[in-house]
């Protein structure tokens, strides 16, 4: 069994399910959005839920009940994905054998989605381009324009659009025709808060009674997730239909997940790495956010790694961890954030263990 996408095509169907700082702003920009008819980019890796986004942006807006039409431009012959969009007239082709409307009107006073907009070829583009500008319909085989339509466009890639357009492979005015409201959404490793929330969305979706042991939803949290929240979705369904019975343990989970959490949960922090960066810190060289957070995402740095620099951290400041922010350069405003960070990776550490101390020494942490 299937579980069906996080997002169906009926309206009312998406939804955006996290707890963490990066999703409630997606979530509530999202909705702002909508308010409008904006033209939108999403961004985003794959599988992270853009999507979704768009999804949700249709639902929240006057134009919630029209239609909703993806269209993948990655899935599709230049040829054929002009038909899609604009449609044909028979016999404009082999086998077009009947008069056919594409989905940019289908989606009339509603919402068409492009998905993998990076992946559609610069003449494409100069069409997308000239409907943009004026809304005309021309089917492919047809005379003239045929139709002039009111569709909000919404776009997704998970390209770097700017890159493309210094290489020649995409369209700069295109860029900046599509790109009037834009969207990112993190990688799921950027907002591990978020999992054990997804966890218990998906469950509910398939209906079971299931429930993962604190063991493995530690795991689930370790891992790196590439494949994002789609991954995520195919290890909850996987486990919960291979399972012998309603707890759902380490033995469940795919050989890869149960491996990474290992690997992460005994890899000894590097003291010369942590002096290095604890110094750098310190003396306002590196930012966190910037470093020691980008290093931690890229798997540079473990998770005992990041307790060290904490630990370090706290002995500095004899455990107050709003201390922390000053000595670690991270913004006033970011106190929330920051300890969500290390909540959700398991590097808070008591802070009563450290009063009365006044300087961080150079010790390995215990396990």
């Amino acid at each position: 069994m299937r579980l069906p996408p996080l997002s169906g095509f009926r309206s009312g169907q998406a939804e955006m399910v996290g707890v963490s700082a990066a999703i409630n702003g997606v979530r509530d920009f999202a909705r702002r959005v909508a308010r409008g008819d904006a033209k939108v980019l999403i961004t985003g890796e794959s599988g992270v839920g853009k999507e979704i986004v768009a999804r949700y942006i249709h639902e929240h807006s006057t134009r919630a009940s029209r239609a909703f039409v993806p269209v993948n431009c990655a899935g599709l012959s230049e040829t054929l994905l002009e038909s899609e969009l604009f449609g044909h007239v028979r016999g404009s082709f082999t086998g077009a054998y009947r008069d056919k409307v594409g989905r940019l009107e289908l989606a009339h006073r509603g919402t068409v989605l492009l998905d993998e907009l990076g992946e559609m070829s610069l003449r494409m583009q100069a069409m997308l381009l000239r409907f943009l500008e004026n809304g005309e319909i021309q089917p492919v085989g047809g005379d003239g324009v045929s139709a002039t339509i009111d569709t909000r466009v919404i776009a997704a890639t998970n390209r770097n659009l700017q890159e493309l357009v210094g290489s020649g492979a995409f369209r700069e005015d295109l860029l900046y025709r599509i790109k009037v409201v834009h969207l990112h959404v993190v990688p799921l490793r950027e907002r591990r808060e978020d999992i054990r929330p997804l966890v218990a969305h998906l469950i509910a979706r398939l209906g079971r009674t299931v429930r993962f042991t604190d063991d493995a939803l530690r795991a689930l949290e370790a891992y790196h997730w590439p494949g994002n929240v789609r991954e995520l979705q195919n290890v909850i369904e996987q486990a919960s239909w291979l399972g012998e019975n309603d707890e759902l343990g380490m033995a469940e989970l795919p050989p890869g997940v149960r491996d990474y959490a290992a690997k992460s949960a005994t890899a000894e922090p590097s003291v010369t790495l942590i002096d290095e960066l604890y110094d750098s810190l310190s003396s306002g060289k590196i930012l966190f956010w910037e470093s020691v957070y980008q290093q931690f995402i890229r798997r540079d740095l473990t998770r005992n790694d990041l307790r060290e620099l904490v630990r370090r951290g706290l002995s500095s400041t004899n455990g107050n961890y709003r201390a922390l922010l000053p000595l670690f350069g991270v913004p006033t405003g970011d106190y929330k954030r920051f300890l969500n960070f290390l909540a959700a990776h398991d590097c808070t550490l008591d802070y009563r263990g450290f009063r009365g101390t006044s300087q961080p020494t150079r010790r390995s942490i215990a396990h």
